[in-house]
Parts: C-alpha cells; sequence; structure tokens
C-alpha cells in the first residue's frame, strides 16, 4: 500500500506567496480597473544585459552545429564555469578550488536539496525571520514536530529583532544544522565579520554545518560587510555556501546557482571530504546538470564586461531602494535595510499585525506588499518591500502610499 509523505501535512496553510497572489486577486476581482502595484515578490523586472543576452544566444547557436553540440553535462556544472566561479571568489580574496563549487539551477533548490545529505535528526536553528525554504524543507524532511503559534517544534528560533540589530545570537543549546543569510531576506540587513565570527566559531566547537545563503551578496556596497562567509577565518571548515545568477543578474526566470562545499568541512561524523563527496553523490544521482545554454550566460556574467553591466543593473534596482526609504520613511513608518540589501523591512503603524497591514496596504493605497510574520514569529509585526521593478511603477506605488494610506 502506498502511503504519502505526512510531513507535508505539517506545513502550515497557505506558503506566503500564493497567499499574497489569492489576497490580491480576491481584491482585482472586487475591484475591477483598479491598478494594483507591486512592491511584495522579489522577482527581477530589467532585461538581461546585452553581453549575456550574446552569450545565450551563442549557447542555442552551438547546439545547431554538429561539431559544436552538446547532450548531457557534467552534474556538477561546466568546467569552464566552475572555474570561473572559483575565480570569481579569488577576486573576493577568497580561495575556492574548482571542484568545490557545484553548479545548479538555483540557489532556491539548492537551500532545500542540501539538507539531504545530513541525518534525519539533525537539530536545525533558523533565523527569525528566514526565507520560508529554509523552513519548509526541513519539515517536509521530518526534522521538526507540529506547527504550533508560528513555529514548528523541534526547531530552533534565532529571534532577529530591533534590539540585536536582525542578527541573531548564537544558539545556547546545540543544534547541528544553521540557516544564515546575509545580506538577509526578508531584513535587508547585512551582517558583519565579527557577527559571522561567533557563528563559525560556534559551528566548529560544536561540530555544526552552517547552511549559508549569499544571494543577494553582490547588493552590498560596503566593504565592511562580507560578501562570502568564507572571508571568515574557519568557515571552511563549518560552512556550505550557496550563491544565485537570479538578483545578481536577473536570472529569476533562467535558473541558475551553486553551492560551494569546502572539502575542509567536517560534521560530527564526516572527516574532511565526506560531506562534498556526498553532495556530488546526490547531484549524479538527482540531477543531470544546469542547461547548457544557460550556463554559457552564466559564463558571461563572469567576465569583466558582464560584471559591469550587470552592475549597473544592480545599482538600478538600489537607487529603487533608495526611492522606497525615502518616501516610507517622509510618511512616518519605521524602515530598516534597502541599503546593502533590495530589500526593506518596515514596522507596521499602530502595532498592526502584518496581514491586517497588507489588506490596509492593498485596499487604501492599492500596493502589495509582503507581511513579515508569513517569515516566521519574529516577522510579526513587520512587512518586507523589495526594490525590484519599473522606476516609474515603483515612484508610482511610493506616491500613492504617501497620498492614500491612513496611519
Amino acid at each position: 500500500m502506498a502511503k504519502i509523505n505526512s510531513n507535508y501535512d505539517k506545513l502550515a496553510a497557505g506558503y506566503l506567496f500564493p497567499e499574497i497572489a489569492k489576497r490580491t486577486k480576491a481584491f482585482q476581482e472586487k475591484n475591477q480597473g483598479v491598478e494594483v502595484l507591486r512592491l511584495g515578490i522579489g522577482n527581477t523586472t530589467e532585461p538581461l544585459a546585452p553581453s549575456i543576452i550574446k552569450a545565450l544566444k551563442l549557447g542555442v547557436e552551438k547546439l545547431s552545429d554538429v561539431k559544436t553540440y552538446t547532450g548531457y553535462g557534467d552534474e556538477q556544472g561546466d568546467t569552464r564555469l566552475r572555474k570561473a566561479i572559483a575565480d570569481f571568489y579569488t577576486g573576493r580574496g577568497v580561495s575556492i578550488e574548482a571542484d568545490e563549487v557545484f553548479v545548479s539551477d538555483g540557489a532556491k533548490p539548492d537551500s532545500a536539496n542540501i539538507s539531504s545529505i545530513f541525518s534525519q535528526d539533525c537539530v536545525v536553528a533558523v533565523q527569525d525571520p528566514a526565507y520560508p525554504v529554509y523552513v519548509d524543507s526541513n519539515v517536509i524532511a521530518g526534522r521538526s514536530g507540529k506547527a504550533k503559534d508560528g513555529t514548528y517544534a523541534g526547531f530552533v528560533y534565532m529571534p532577529c529583532n530591533e534590539k540585536n540589530g536582525f542578527f541573531p545570537e548564537v544558539p545556547k543549546q546545540k543544534v547541528d544544522l544553521i540557516y544564515l543569510c546575509s545580506p538577509n531576506n526578508p531584513t535587508g540587513t547585512a551582517a558583519t565579520k565579527e557577527q559571522l565570527k561567533k557563528f563559525v566559531d560556534y559551528a566548529r566547537k560544536n561540530k555544526a554545518v552552517i547552511i549559508f545563503d549569499s544571494a543577494y551578496a553582490t547588493f552590498i556596497s560596503d566593504p565592511k560587510f562580507p560578501r562570502s562567509i568564507y572571508e571568515v577565518e574557519g568557515a571552511k571548515e563549518c560552512a556550505i555556501e550557496i550563491n544565485s545568477f537570479s538578483k545578481s543578474a536577473g536570472f529569476t526566470g533562467v535558473r541558475l546557482g551553486w553551492s560551494i562545499v569546502p572539502k575542509n568541512l567536517v560534521a560530527e561524523d564526516a572527516a574532511p571530504g565526506k560531506i562534498n563527496s556526498l553532495w556530488n553523490r546526490r547531484q549524479i544521482t538527482m540531477f543531470n546538470g544546469a542547461s547548457n545554454i544557460v550556463q554559457e550566460g552564466g559564463l558571461a556574467c563572469l567576465n569583466e564586461q558582464g560584471l559591469a553591466e550587470n552592475q549597473k543593473i544592480i545599482d538600478y534596482y538600489m537607487g529603487n531602494a533608495r526611492i522606497i526609504k525615502k518616501g516610507l520613511e517622509e510618511k512616518g513608518l519605521k524602515v530598516f535595510g534597502g541599503v546593502n540589501a533590495p530589500y526593506l523591512w518596515v514596522k507596521t503603524p499602530n502595532k498592526m499585525k502584518s496581514w491586517e497591514f497588507f489588506d490596509k496596504m492593498l485596499s487604501e493605497a492599492h500596493v502589495v506588499v509582503t507581511p513579515g510574520s508569513g517569515f516566521g514569529p519574529s516577522g510579526e509585526g513587520y512587512f518586507r518591500v523589495t526594490a525590484f521593478g519599473h522606476r516609474e511603477n515603483i515612484i508610482k506605488a511610493v506616491e500613492s502610499v504617501k497620498k492614500n494610506l491612513s496611519i
């Protein structure tokens, strides 16, 4: 008799973004002709850079000629791209070997899949608030109990709030897998080297493994914030870093990312090299590699011209962030983030609940934001705004908030 994975039934009803879409659709059906402006889901909007488009076309053209046609590639990624990513880290002062790089179809799948190489009884610690995939994937894997009051039994939640600058303290108890994201989604704050060092020291002492999401690292403009956890001494012994071309190059729909699994990484029952080989085995078994066309685009993203072109797009989005931050603060709202990240974390006025304010913002200003409570219990009383969008729409949304929102 076939049985389902009952862990899916533990998931809190309504994944965050589908719930936003559901409520927005219901509003539009009741208010025909009203323009809804979106500052919610972090989806890129600007065209890919010219040199990246040229490289993607080259990838297609290669498939049209028997001399350059390629079928299956290496599950770990194109050798050229793995080396280019390693060289990219070298440019940041971090030494990474090409065979520690695993190319994938994005940071979100890697964030979910990486836990499969660890024991089911691992104790998981997550920043709170956190991007939902960290929590939900571990619920599905059977590492939690049931949800109650916004938390899952068995998980260790590390609160991020105004008092600690939206970066958590290390756990007081022993945990095994630690999920960190910097610059953080949703709070838009970046971690200092000193803050990360505390977690690296904790992980090395407890033989824990840090899953470090650095998908927004290219948005950091202040040099005091590290763009990789491997800038912290000892991190290669305790951290896996996940990154993506989605936001840095506009590959949200193109799909390309990577994970760094150092050969020096250890766990309680795993000597150096073992975890690297386990992830390699997982990818060989369950993944046929990223698109060969897309990987040509990835190569172009990392050369001098591609990096320069993509930086202009990043600067465009950060210009949006400045407009949003200024406008919301002029409205009297308290705004965090938006300086070294494309996300702004805004406190709801008058102690309103996050979903209550979502509905108020939609009904009064016709603007969609993301309720903070959807990212975890510490997100209650906040909402996330993204800087991804066309400039004219960003300006229009901010003006609508300033004019129509009553607080």
